[in-house]
């Protein structure tokens, strides 16, 4: 018998993992090694489905052998499998399983990167379901006072929802990356954070909305002082002025040209839609606030 074969050594592992009359405990030391062997002999071969199966009893072993950090690695083999298969459900599962694992050894930044290996895997098969693995990414982050360390990732999640046209959305993970930038001192990611959630508000046709997060944003003193909080400025002015001309300069300006690409892309759309009607659904907003505050 071929020692390397892998049904064989699978066939083989798998006996010594099963107790019987004659075997009263499982030999998961001798069994775990078989089961690498042979997920690397199937994934040679490309038998994609049967390495990813190898792998998954692999890591079984290594977590009955107490070793999740190596159950942890086998189980990002199996999912980088379920990504070539384009199984989506297991991507989402095994790389889930393999931050589990990374966070049992208290190592958060594999942990982190495990969601984020999941999500990038998913970005056009399951935008949703991609969204929510790189907030967990970043949550796992944030929690360990690492959010410099996240800054991609709340990029990458508010390009998917720039994507699937959720710009509220979009705008709000912007924000977070600002906030996060906050915390770490980085004030040019900050401040480019800032801007582009307002130009992301001015693409949705929300002026109300583009004033307010400047003037919330403007509070802080590092953006209120920065060529970003000038440019936003220009940018808010051109729009109560109704001039499509001074937009469209601001906007293929050299400080939007260092934002990101997806916010590049909507800045030079600018103005999209009516400039008089998206100034009078500002004017009607604020009227409307008014009354609402107007307790006499």
């Amino acid at each position: 018998m071929s020692s390397s074969d892998p049904n064989k050594l699978i066939s083989k592992a798998d006996k010594l993992t099963k107790l019987s009359l004659t075997r009263w405990s499982a030999d998961w030391k001798s069994a775990t090694v078989l089961y690498e062997q042979a997920a690397n002999g199937f994934r040679v071969s490309k038998d994609y489905e049967n390495a990813k199966l190898a792998f998954e009893k692999a890591s079984k072993g290594q977590e009955m052998l107490s070793s999740p950090w190596d159950a942890a690695k086998h189980m990002e083999s199996a999912a980088a499998l379920a990504k070539e298969l384009r199984n989506w459900t297991e991507v989402i599962d095994f790389y889930r399983r393999a931050s589990e694992l990374y966070m049992q050894c208290d190592r958060p930044q594999p942990a982190s990167d495990s969601l984020a290996k999941a999500a990038r895997a998913l970005e056009d098969a399951l935008p949703d379901d991609a969204v929510q693995l790189y907030t967990d990414a970043c949550v796992i982050l944030e929690d360990d006072g690492k959010e410099q360390m996240a800054f991609d990732l709340y990029r990458a999640a508010a390009s998917i929802y720039v994507k699937l046209e959720k710009y509220t959305d979009a705008a709000t993970f912007l924000l977070r990356l600002g906030l996060a930038a906050d915390k770490c001192n980085a004030r040019n990611s900050q401040c480019k954070a800032y801007l582009s959630a307002i130009i992301v508000y001015l693409y949705a046709h929300d002026l109300q909305q583009a004033e307010k997060c400047y003037n919330d944003c403007s509070q802080i003193d590092a953006f209120l002082s920065s060529d970003q909080s000038r440019c936003a400025s220009k940018l808010l002015s051109a729009y109560r002025e109704g001039d499509v001309e001074e937009i469209k300069r601001v906007a293929h300006s050299s400080t939007i040209s260092n934002l990101d690409n997806v916010i590049i892309k909507l800045a030079r759309k600018l103005p999209t839609g009516d400039v008089a009607e998206i100034k009078g659904d500002a004017d009607k907003g604020e009227e409307e606030a008014l009354d609402e505050d107007d307790l006499t």
